[in-house]
């Protein structure tokens, strides 16, 4: 893909955060969210790609805009499947937490899983425990193998883990290997991706969250060269149909990365919406202007960007 696509994709990013951050805090998750994702779908529109959502908010008929099937892009350029999450951690922005993000991931035709919104199990590492873990470990192997590829002990490991009920027995054991646990009230995309950067202190993710979610995250550790491990968690027939609809034949299948985003190149953006772990979120500075810090990364070169950006916003518009 081009290599000035990459830059077009963070200004679309850019532009949902800024849309989300007026609602930081009021309680309000469904405005946080139409916000966002109306001014991404609105900046789409001036990247030149051909592009087709297959990870979006929704069906056509649930979801007003970047629905799964929409054309977006400016109609010129490459044919790409685009994944989005325009929000990602809509309560988390409701409530003023950290790890809010607008994220999305763009790969060749064909290249990126249409993930049902269902579960998905997932084990999440960086560079370090690339290749040496699997999810089909129990919870206490998983570990004993990262503390010993790491080279340190099991005290001194953080996982990362959505804060659940679901995910109870999980916990409880982690807890019986003397790992350190840091939870995750929302953010699957962000706890995922975390263990790849060193500044983060975490060493892996695991447990259960969002099959879209997963994806990005998965066009993410590409990226930056670490690895996500999934398996879907169909609830009953109908979901399980729902996969094999969607191209699934093997609903339970172990799924790679390559699996997720294919194995040609692919672009990820996020920007930040409220701070986290490797991102800062939007802030409001003098002279009218707002300050975003965004990521975008491509797998094919493995260039990673940070990306600060002022903008002027001498008509901010009110919150309705």
């Amino acid at each position: 893909m081009e290599r000035e696509l990459a830059l077009e994709l963070v200004r679309v990013t850019e532009l949902a955060a800024l849309a989300a951050a007026p609602w930081m805090g009021r309680g309000d998750k469904n405005s946080a969210d139409g916000a966002a994702t109306e001014a991404m779908r609105a900046m789409f529109d001036t990247v030149s790609i051909r592009g087709t959502v297959v990870i979006g908010e929704g069906e056509m008929d649930e979801a007003p805009m970047l629905y799964i099937g929409e054309e977006v892009g400016s109609m010129h350029g490459r044919e790409v499947d685009v994944a989005v999450d325009p929000l990602e951690g809509t309560e988390i922005v409701a409530k003023g937490l950290n790890n809010a993000m607008s994220v999305l991931a763009v790969a060749g035709k064909g290249q990126l899983l249409h993930a049902p919104d269902m579960y998905m199990e997932k084990l999440a590492v960086g560079p370090a425990l690339a290749g040496k873990l699997s999810l089909n470990d129990s919870v206490r192997v998983t570990v004993e193998k990262a503390a010993l590829a790491l080279g340190k002990p099991i005290s001194d490991l953080t996982v990362v883990i959505l804060d659940r009920e679901r995910h109870a027995d999980k916990i409880q054991e982690l807890r019986s290997t003397g790992v350190r646990i840091k939870f995750l009230s929302d953010g699957d995309v962000a706890g995922a991706i975390a263990p790849a950067f060193p500044e983060a202190g975490i060493d892996l993710y695991l447990g259960s969250g969002g099959a879209p979610e997963g994806v990005l995250a998965a066009a993410a550790l590409k990226c930056l060269g670490g690895e996500i491990q999934g398996k879907l968690m169909p609830d009953g027939d109908e979901q399980y149909q729902r996969c094999i609809s969607m191209g699934l034949d093997d609903p339970y299948k172990l799924l790679t990365v390559d699996d997720m985003v294919g194995t040609d190149d692919v672009i990820f953006a996020a920007t930040g919406v409220t701070p986290g772990e490797f991102l800062g979120g939007v802030r409001y500075t003098e002279g009218q202007r707002a300050e975003t810090h965004s990521i975008v990364m491509r797998a094919k070169t493995r260039t990673i960007r940070f990306v600060r950006s002022l903008h002027y916003l001498p008509n901010k518009p009110l919150l309705r």
